[in-house]
């Protein structure tokens, strides 16, 4: 079931003359704005893999992936029912996130007929208790009934492998191995693992050598 998050994006991105929910060929698109398709995924990006890869034979597309800044968590007695609790979530999103979509989409982007953007979101989860199966979780068991939103707080846009690049510290030595990239960005290793692995394979950067047990890198 579509959530008013995502009417709400369209909406945002529908400007004068748009159209909404347009079939094309054996696909469906959010929206056609001109002589450009915007596709809007809060999901994960390998489910529009595919569809986004033939899209682009013919067509300029805007791959809009919200990534969640801030979220209110609203939660309901039950499904409908009266609001028992509200609370800031204290997880927070940054553009950043993008790197863990690209994993799945770096076959995609970027091409020239693409465009990916990532709106940095605050939103409203609105939530009510699950069946109690997962006992062992319990305080975790609830199920969504909607999402909101509240703001777009600012926006990225990615037209080229440069654009991805430009997120690494600017201080980086050349070469420079996943640990340089872990302490500029204030992230774990796995995660510069992942963020190295997406610049590698969109061409950002490329791999130069070995120091010790790391993998050197240089920008392209």
């Amino acid at each position: 079931m579509e959530t008013s998050l995502h009417r709400q994006l369209k909406d945002t991105y529908a400007g004068d003359g748009a159209e909404l929910e347009v079939k094309l060929g054996r696909y469906r698109i959010d929206v056609v704005c001109g002589n450009e398709l915007i596709e809007i995924q809060h999901g994960s990006l390998a489910a529009i893999r595919r569809k986004i890869k033939a899209l682009l034979e013919e067509h300029r597309v805007r791959v809009v992936k919200p990534i969640v800044a801030k979220k209110r968590l609203v939660k309901r007695k039950g499904k409908g029912r009266k609001v028992v609790d509200q609370r800031l979530s204290p997880k927070r999103g940054t553009v950043l996130d993008v790197f863990h979509e690209l994993v799945y989409f770096s076959t995609v982007f970027p091409h020239p007929n693409l465009v990916l953007e990532v709106p940095l979101v605050f939103i409203e989860e609105w939530r009510y208790p699950g069946h109690g199966k997962r006992r062992w979780r319990r305080d975790r068991d609830h199920q969504v009934e909607d999402q909101k939103l509240l703001e777009v707080q600012n926006t990225h846009e990615f037209h080229t492998a440069a654009d991805l690049a430009a997120l690494l510290p600017r201080d980086l030595p050349q070469p420079f191995h996943t640990q340089h990239v872990a302490e500029g960005l204030k992230i774990d290793r796995w995660f510069a693992r992942r963020v190295a692995y997406c610049l590698r394979e969109t061409g950002a950067i490329q791999q130069v050598g070995k120091q010790g047990n790391s993998l050197l890198y240089e920008r392209n």
